[in-house]
């Protein structure tokens, strides 16, 4: 007889009710993941009430410190989003694209997104250096600047278009890259952070003083851009459906936020995330096993000056203006927060921080002058809670390797 044929079916078979049962549950905590993260951001971006803010706050601390007390919980959700990355990969596109239709016309929200898209790009981009290498760069504001300035004059001075400005001025920014790692090479920790605020400082005075830049004044008047002639400040039309214009950008945003995910992660697992890896853990060992240091760092600020510049270009065809006061050393150091915040080498980890303390001081304008205060308190806060970050990187896991 064979009645109990399905009990010799192989563990790992999906026709098993084990087997069946882990699938629906791997399934089920994604959504919920998901769905959860979605809901609070919403809330968390239409609040207004100081109270409601505080009561938000509240509750993702109380999430952060359950999380923290029972790692159990959190390797259990990491391992069904590792299990079913297809399906999380695909709910999470899907929540993005739809987002704009849940914020309806309500452009200051929409904003808001395009701005926390941006920054998520270059903490992305930071997090190169600062995650995978360990190297404290702050000069990301100053490539950020580059890219948006070059794009910009090639367009109020030459008529350049957004598309052709994006890959000339990413080739700028990486020259400027370049540059920064070359004196950096012959310093290390503290050092090399000095090198980079330097370089910060001096193309942050260099764009405030020359006149082709327009000076303390800035660019004004920069195109926006069109795509098949579809003008982007125009409304948006989807399924009978009409968004406001900033629409447009949030999805150029996005678009330019899952392309810097899929660098960031084929660069992570491949032989460039590995070495970087290894001078984060022993610059001297990885010389030692025949790990070029000097070129692996130089390409840490390749890419992020690369990515950086994208950015920018996105940025100032957005506003339509910019000036040397949105790219200062403060941004750089707001951005490094942001990748501590979030966890060092975990690219969800920094979306997810670089969103809270990017939402978090618009929602603390009630406190007026002490509204930076309270943002470095929330800081503190929940890096008591999460020493290592909102998400912290996790161990390496190697494709083939039980």
């Amino acid at each position: 007889m064979s009645t109990g044929g399905s009990l010799n079916t192989e563990p790992g078979e999906g026709g098993t009710a084990p087997a069946r049962f882990r699938i629906s549950r791997d399934l089920g905590t994604v959504a919920a993941t998901i769905t959860a993260v979605a809901g609070l951001l919403y809330v968390f971006l239409v609040v207004t009430v100081t109270l409601h803010v505080v009561i938000v706050l509240g509750a993702m601390a109380v999430a952060l410190w359950l999380l923290q007390r029972d790692p159990r919980v959190e390797a259990s959700i990491a391992g069904s989003f590792e299990r079913r990355r297809s399906f999380a990969l695909v709910l999470g596109v899907a929540v993005a694209l739809a987002y704009p239709f849940a914020i309806g016309q309500n452009t200051y929200h929409i904003h808001l997104l395009v701005i926390c898209i941006l920054y998520s790009v270059l903490t992305i981009a930071l997090n190169f250096q600062l995650g995978s290498a360990n190297i404290p760069n702050f000069a990301t504001g100053a490539t950020y600047g580059i890219g948006a300035y070059s794009s910009a004059l090639l367009a109020l001075n030459h008529g350049w278009n957004f598309w052709a400005t994006l890959p000339v001025a990413a080739l700028a920014a990486t020259v400027f890259g370049f540059a920064i790692g070359l004196p950096s090479m012959r310093t290390r920790d503290a050092y090399l952070a000095l090198v980079t605020i330097a370089c910060g400082v001096i193309i942050h005075q260099l764009l405030n003083n020359f006149e082709w830049t327009g000076g303390a004044q800035g660019l004004i008047g920069i195109p926006a851009p069109s795509v098949f002639g579809h003008s982007f400040t125009q409304p948006l039309r989807v399924f009978g459906l009409t968004l406001p214009a900033q629409a447009n950008f949030y999805y150029l945003a996005l678009l330019l936020l899952m392309l810097a995910i899929v660098v960031a992660g084929r660069l992570h697992h491949s032989r460039i995330g590995l070495a970087w890896n290894a001078l984060r853990a022993d610059e001297i060992a990885a010389r030692s096993v025949g790990i070029n240091v000097v070129w692996y760092k130089m390409l840490a600020f390749a890419v992020d000056a690369f990515l950086a510049a994208f950015a920018g270009v996105v940025y100032a065809f957005y506003v339509g203006y910019i000036a040397p006061d949105n790219f200062t050393f403060l941004v750089s150091v707001m951005l490094m927060t942001m990748v501590i915040v979030g966890g060092m080498d975990n690219v969800i980890g920094v979306i997810i921080g670089t969103f809270l303390l990017t939402l978090l001081p618009e929602k603390l304008r009630v406190f007026s002058d002490y509204r930076l205060l309270f943002y470095g308190l929330v800081v503190i806060a929940f890096l008591s809670i999460r020493p290592q970050g909102l998400f912290p990187q996790r161990l390496r896991r190697y494709r083939g390797v039980e």
